[in-house]
């Protein structure tokens, strides 16, 4: 089998001081209320962010009719409120599941933060990655509506 790759980045600007954008990624309470597509929840108590090199990080999306999807990895660099690199799966050893490592960098910009996002993905075709780009970029929406609440 050939391992398909592929790679995106999604770069957004938020009007919020980087140490705000920073707790968006590394706050439950915080990560709660944003991460996921609209239609979902993601409920404090259903999150885990040991934010630490080696941590691990997970989050359960929940819908209707007792839809749940758990999405996780594991953090490999934490340099608050600068760096966060963490991979969704395991890259290592994918087996024939998608897998990926998540790179953002957050930079002081114009008075708020630019957020440089980017995704490597192993097991992952051009299509799956075309819709998790898409996803990112709604869950980057409702981030930036959490920042300015």
């Amino acid at each position: 089998m050939t391992t398909q790759t592929a790679e995106y980045e999604i770069i957004r600007p938020y009007a919020a001081p980087r140490e705000l954008v920073w707790a968006a990624w590394t706050d439950p309470e915080r990560f709660s209320r944003w991460f996921g597509p609209r239609m979902l929840t993601t409920p404090v108590g259903r999150i885990t962010l040991d934010a630490r090199p080696g941590g691990v990080w997970r989050a359960t999306l929940v819908g209707e009719d007792g839809f749940e999807a758990t999405l996780n990895g594991t953090y490999r660099e934490v340099k608050g409120p600068e760096r966060l690199v963490f991979t969704t799966g395991d890259p290592d050893n994918p087996g024939d599941g998608p897998a990926s490592v998540v790179t953002i960098d957050f930079t002081e910009a114009d008075g708020g933060t630019e957020m440089r996002f980017h995704q490597y993905g192993v097991n992952t075709d051009p299509q799956h990655a075309e819709q998790a780009k898409a996803g990112w970029i709604e869950f980057f929406d409702r981030l930036a509506e959490h920042l300015a609440a």
